[in-house]
């Protein structure tokens, strides 16, 4: 019997959206067979994987024109293969992906990795929030089915257009394939680790800031994206250029091998737009993998993993004192120390892919 074939598309980079990986994977055990859908970035990584990659170079990209040529491009691809699923990740690929699946009747499922609408690049753009907003609205409520990241973005979407999104969280598998290597961060200090994309609203400045308040220990970053210049220039403003360093981008096969080296893992995501608030990002369950302590924001999603698995603390504001402050006093507390290492061993057995990935048997039969 011929495997039944998924297509999926996206505009992250293939290389490290390991949200798109697992899920990926998930379904080729399920004996799906997968095509993935996405674009050639500058510093993009080639990776081999079990599914075949198609990428293609864009003429743009900026936003609006991107967007538009990205979906035009792929509403003409799929209009000439066939496919028994089309999985869209993410509003901007979902145009060409519901038009296509009406008018060749084939299931369309919709993964949205973020409250899309509310982001915080989108935060006092009018226009352009307008038209994310416009487009949700026309789609969401037509989508038989769909999921999202985290509890609080299912109950946006439900309460405004009543279309009961499963939810599946981007959590790590508790046996992943990791490529085993010795590593080691650039300082004797204990270590606070920032891993992710270097976009705005990350608390990475206030943490930069706190620095000054808290000795023998310097900051870890990893990753990049569209603030990591300026981040750099901060640095060297506030003269930590000693206490702050950046490993850049890391492939994520490797990236486990830094994460459990930190003492710290920071998730002070700021109350930035409806997005942030409601996220729930993957480095937090990273970091309880990597069993080390973690130093968080009182955003919902955040705060209930910390306060129900006991991983963590949470800082009251996003003043560099007060942050300086919490994560002093877990410093000193070695028995709180001892026993969130604990809490976290009991909490990966939880939250762990192998079985949040169960719930996307209901939407792929």
């Amino acid at each position: 019997m011929d495997k039944k074939k998924i297509f999926v598309a996206v505009t992250n980079d293939i290389s490290t959206d390991y949200r798109v990986h697992k899920i990926c994977s998930y379904l080729i055990s399920k004996k799906f067979q997968i095509d993935v859908y996405g674009r050639v970035l500058p510093n993009t990584i080639n990776v081999n994987r079990d599914y075949k990659i198609i990428r293609k170079k864009h003429f743009f990209n900026n936003e609006a024109w991107f967007y538009a040529e990205f979906n035009i491009r792929l509403f003409f691809y799929l209009l000439f293969k066939k496919y028994d699923y089309i999985l869209a990740n993410d509003l901007d690929t979902l145009p060409a992906c519901f038009f296509v699946s009406k008018l060749k009747n084939i299931e369309l499922v919709y993964d949205s990795h973020e409250l899309f609408s509310e982001s915080v690049e989108l935060q006092g753009r009018k226009f352009v929030k307008g038209f994310w907003r416009k487009l949700e609205d026309f789609f969401l409520p037509r989508i038989k089915k769909s999921y999202t990241v985290s509890q609080s973005i299912v109950n946006f979407y439900n309460d405004k257009y009543q279309n009961k999104m499963g939810l599946i969280r981007n959590i790590p598998l508790k046996k992943d394939v990791l490529k085993v290597e010795e590593v080691s961060f650039p300082t004797k200090n204990k270590t606070i680790l920032y891993q992710g994309v270097l976009n705005p609203g990350r608390g990475i400045k206030p943490m930069i800031k706190a620095l000054k308040y808290i000795e023998d220990l310097d900051l870890i970053i990893i990753g990049y994206g569209k603030v990591e210049e300026e981040l750099k220039k901060f640095v060297i403003k506030h003269q930590l250029n000693n206490r702050v360093y950046f490993l850049g981008r890391v492939d994520r096969d490797k990236l486990f091998n830094y994460t459990k080296q930190a003492t710290l893992g920071m998730v002070l995501e700021e109350p930035v737009g409806l997005s942030f608030q409601f996220s729930l990002p993957n480095k937090l369950f990273d970091y309880i993998h990597a069993g080390i302590p973690i130093i968080a924001g009182r955003l919902p999603e955040i705060s209930r993993i910390i306060s129900d698995f006991k991983v963590g603390v949470l800082v009251d504001d996003y003043q560099p004192e007060t942050i300086a402050k919490t994560i002093h006093n877990l410093l000193e507390d070695k028995a709180l120390l001892s026993k969130i290492k604990e809490n976290q061993l009991k909490a990966k057995k939880v939250l762990c892919w192998e079985i949040e990935s169960k719930k996307l048997d209901k939407f792929f039969k």
